[in-house]
């Protein structure tokens, strides 16, 4: 039965619980963190320059992106119009999340917006499959997994003049693992979730052996999944 959004709450406790729930993925946050941080030093950033990109966009893919694109000049447009193609799937994440974010507002809602990634986003539909109702906690994951962030690319960016990762480090698997790791509480069955799933990733393996330059692998995988994932959901019977 869906949730009522009157039974909403939000409190200091839901954001601290949401803070102590993220602890576990920084295990996967922080290798994932570092090798952005040795990048960006590889790429000529300051500490400050890092630092400041990390706690403004916090989004790893999008990151890695930007910093695969950076040249000098940089192409500061298409850097922006990958990350906005990487990123789209936020405006999903956050309507999924309605029945919470539409009873929050101000710095609570904004707050929560600027924080919002796949892990937080993930954790908080398994609270709401529990019958979870306190829309702090979406914002209490998202702050512990931001701190997290920040201090990895930091300390990344530090040890930047002294790492040198090969490519196809195990390392570099850390981010994979952890989305993977995430994926296992939102898989709801096969009869449910399969095909989107299997249809999201083959399009995007396709559009890649291709040869489609990223993003659009990404993109068209997204599309895809998300556009037979929606066909699936309108029908089922409603309770």
């Amino acid at each position: 039965m869906a949730m009522s959004s009157s039974q909403v709450v939000f409190t200091r406790h839901g954001v601290l619980r949401g803070a102590w729930a993220s602890l576990p993925l920084w295990i996967g946050t922080v290798p994932f963190g570092l090798v952005v941080g040795v990048l960006a030093y590889a790429k000529g950033m300051s500490f400050a320059e890092t630092g400041l990109f990390s706690a403004t966009v916090f989004a790893g893919a999008s990151q890695l992106l930007a910093l695969d694109l950076w040249a000098d000049p940089a192409p500061v447009l298409a850097a922006a119009v990958a990350a906005f193609v990487v990123n789209i799937r936020m405006a999903a994440m956050g309507a999924a999340l309605a029945s919470w974010l539409d009873r929050v507002e101000g710095w609570r809602l904004w707050g929560t917006l600027a924080t919002l990634v796949d892990h937080s986003f993930a954790l908080s539909v398994q609270d709401q499959r529990r019958g979870g109702r306190d829309a702090g906690y979406l914002l209490g994951v998202g702050i512990g997994l931001w701190t997290c962030w920040l201090l990895a690319t930091l300390v990344g960016h530090v040890a930047g003049s002294v790492v040198r990762l090969p490519p196809g480090h195990p390392l570099f698997f850390a981010s994979t693992a952890a989305f993977l790791s995430i994926m296992v509480g939102l898989w709801r069955g096969p009869r449910v979730d399969f095909g989107p799933w299997a249809v999201a990733g083959l399009v995007a393996l396709a559009a890649h052996r291709a040869g489609l330059p990223p993003p659009l692998p990404l993109l068209l995988g997204t599309v895809s999944g998300a556009a037979l994932g929606a066909w699936v959901e309108l029908r089922e019977p409603r309770a």
